[in-house]
């Protein structure tokens, strides 16, 4: 196998805290990386950096892990604009509005389906995002549901069966939870690694979230859950009851639900550019991260609530807005997006890791936050390998 060396790294973001300056970021100067076979082979000051076949120099920049991002809806058709200008002219958001990309998807070629999902993963890559959660939850039938699991598992390991996204028109609720709990989850599993259930006013109260979550945890899927977006409620607690990787949103949080999540695997996901594509209060990140909590940034693009691939301007807003310290929402963006997937092979670039990772265009992370709205990712590479692939200039 061909080995690469990455050298002239003027600052590394390693994510392991037993290389370099010690923080949770792993700060390493001056640095350089050996990549092979798709994974960190060594890592440490370029001075001491081991021979390798191939040599690639970044000319003084900045590199961090890839992102992770860990909650995403990519399978749909059409898009809501009209939606959102009518959110900016005053009118609330609302869960419902899920059923006209319902209606579109469902209309949509599964090429159409594909080629849509297809040209947002290449837009994520292009801002550093290098693995991607999919979500379903935009068929709502056995037949669409399955095939948009499908398509997804074409492009991440990381899918997510959200049939229990919203009641579709025509269905009472505890019959539909029925429909998502045994055919629709029969026909979805073998293409899911998760199971997820929008727990919010509108769409799933607390016993039919936990009766969807049972069954998919049974047939063997992850639980994950859509918690405390709209207003308080009873989302996060179900999703520590019930050991769920990750609650997201969480922009409504009790006292007894910081407490529960700090006590708790669970990941607390946060996606502030909902919050600014809604116009809604953000989420306390600073309270969660005081707690004791751990802390993911996610995009949750979809074509509703948040039509965004950005997780530069995520970490932005949790800068900004969410007050979060630029190195805590960087690590949140990669690490933490990584804890929200229980995966340990992305999200750092420790020795074994995959070599997933972003150059940037800055000398260092904290331009991510500094600069906002600037295109800083100059070049991505996935498993050892730039993408696209092309020489970075120095």
């Amino acid at each position: 196998m061909t080995s690469t060396l990455l050298t002239g790294i003027g600052e590394l973001v390693t994510n392991d805290p037993t290389l370099g300056d010690g923080s949770a970021l792993g700060l390493l100067p001056d640095a350089a990386v050996v990549v092979e076979a798709g994974v960190v082979q060594w890592v440490g000051a370029a001075g001491t950096a081991p021979d390798a076949d191939e040599q690639v120099d970044v000319g003084g920049r900045a590199v961090i892990p890839g992102f992770v991002d860990s909650h995403a809806h990519l399978v749909f058709a059409g898009d809501r604009a009209a939606e959102f200008a009518a959110r900016m002219a005053g009118q609330a958001y609302a869960a419902g509005g899920i059923r006209s990309t319902v209606s579109a998807t469902r209309a949509a070629t599964d090429d159409e389906l594909a080629a849509n999902a297809r040209r947002l993963v290449d837009e994520m890559a292009t801002q550093g995002i290098t693995t991607v959660e999919i979500k379903g939850g935009y068929g709502l039938t056995v037949t669409d549901e399955r095939r948009a699991l499908a398509l997804a598992q074409e492009l991440t390991t990381e899918t997510t069966y959200l049939g229990a996204h919203v009641v579709p028109e025509g269905w009472a609720a505890d019959d539909y939870v029925a429909l998502v709990v045994g055919e629709m989850l029969t026909a979805c599993a073998p293409y899911a690694r998760w199971v997820d259930v929008f727990c919010e006013r509108g769409a799933f109260d607390a016993d039919q979230s936990r009766a969807v979550l049972t069954a998919g945890t049974a047939a063997g899927l992850g639980a994950r859950v859509h918690a405390n977006q709209l207003g308080p409620g009873p989302g996060v607690q179900l999703a520590v009851e019930m050991g769920a990787a990750s609650a997201d949103h969480c922009t409504h949080l009790t006292d007894r639900d910081v407490s529960a999540l700090a006590g708790s695997a669970t990941v607390a996901t946060l996606l502030p550019v909902v919050e600014f594509s809604t116009r809604s209060p953000y989420p306390d990140a600073r309270r969660l991260l005081d707690a004791g909590a751990t802390v993911a940034l996610a995009t949750d693009c979809n074509p509703g609530s948040c039509y965004s691939t950005s997780m530069p301007l995520a970490i932005a807003l949790a800068v900004r807005e969410m007050r979060m310290t630029p190195a805590e929402a960087v690590w949140a963006g990669t690490a933490g997006g990584a804890r929200a997937l229980r995966r340990t092979d992305v999200g750092h670039l420790g020795v074994g890791a995959a070599a997933d990772l972003a150059v940037l265009d800055a000398p260092s992370y904290v331009h991510l936050s500094y600069r906002p709205g600037v295109p800083l990712v100059r070049q991505v590479w996935r498993g050892g390998a730039a993408w696209p692939r092309s020489a970075v200039a120095a």
